[in-house]
């Protein structure tokens, strides 16, 4: 089967120290054990990722210099998408203090750098989703056509940070205020699991991954909706490297989800938010030439006797 992972970071030593060095996540890598990873080149991390079926991964950038002064990642994102263009998908971290400044840098890094969509952190900007410094943002998504990926659950230990900035229900009015706008709600919502299952289940525009609570209190929840309610509304995730890009595979893989929902998760609704071919088409009839080979020339000769009667007649 194939994945697409819609929350992935490689682990290059780039990444790792710029994870456990910044203001926002020094406390939470240091409670977690952060530390046990070890860096790898990107080629290796590359061939990994295609030895395990993975064909595509989102990386989204972070952007709250405004709140937490700390530099953005994009540049990074920029990186590893330029040197892997078919294998990473870009979305752009965008701080919505910037105001205007911000909307005119979403129109930028789409036409001139080919980000995909854009990523923004509502707990990390110390406002809701529903904020009013987001929605010139949002409009700019609808314009251009692009996603954006609103990260929904407050990690543990980051400073100033508080949960009442994830509530689903924020995402809920901003669904009904632009229908127009693909809405990807990061890490489900947590704690609120109830919220997120439902906004996705009554916002047509609205999905979510799971990532890093694949196996917290109240995931079976989650996975029951997957069986029923939302399998359309899903994207695999990993969130890697916070949680493991192989560990997560195999909290699906034990999940009990049919084929069928599976590859949705896995593949096809991925497909469906970046616009892309999931090559589930049917395929295209074959050509007059590809049918006729290999009839045999008295065949082909009544064939052709028979046609031109009809049109006689």
């Amino acid at each position: 089967m194939k994945i697409i992972d819609f929350r992935f970071r490689p682990h290059t030593e780039a990444i790792l120290n710029g994870i456990k060095n910044s203001a926002m996540f020094k406390a939470s890598s240091e409670a977690s054990g952060f530390d046990k990873w070890q860096p790898q080149p990107l080629d290796q991390i590359v061939a990994d990722l295609k030895a395990r079926g993975v064909v595509k991964c989102v990386i989204t950038g972070r952007d709250c210099h405004c709140t937490y002064g700390s530099k953005d990642n994009n540049g990074s994102v920029l990186e590893f998408c330029r040197a892997y263009p078919d294998l990473f998908v870009g979305f752009w971290g965008i701080d919505p203090h910037e105001g205007m400044e911000a909307v005119r840098k979403v129109e930028k890094v789409v036409k001139e750098y080919g980000m995909k969509g854009i990523a923004t952190d509502p707990y990390l900007a110390h406002l809701t989703p529903s904020a009013a410094k987001y929605y010139p943002l949002y409009a700019k998504c609808c314009e251009l056509g692009i996603p954006v990926f609103i990260t929904m659950a407050p990690p543990p230990q980051v400073p100033d940070a508080v949960m009442a900035y994830t509530d689903p229900r924020d995402v809920d009015i901003v669904a009904k205020d632009f229908p127009e706008l693909k809405i990807i709600m990061s890490h489900g919502g947590y704690p609120f699991v109830h919220e997120a299952i439902y906004a996705c289940y009554r916002n047509k525009n609205v999905y979510m991954d799971i990532s890093e609570y694949e196996a917290a209190p109240m995931c079976e929840t989650y996975f029951n909706a997957m069986k029923s309610m939302i399998a359309d509304k899903v994207l695999f995730a990993s969130a890697h490297p916070f949680v493991d890009q192989r560990d997560c595979l195999a909290t699906y893989q034990a999940a009990g989800l049919s084929p069928e929902v599976s590859e949705k998760i896995m593949y096809k609704n991925a497909c469906k938010v970046l616009g892309l071919d999931c090559g589930c088409s049917a395929p295209a009839s074959a050509s007059v030439a590809d049918q006729l080979r290999g009839v045999s020339e008295d065949k082909l000769r009544s064939l052709v006797a028979s046609i031109l009667q009809s049109s006689l007649k």
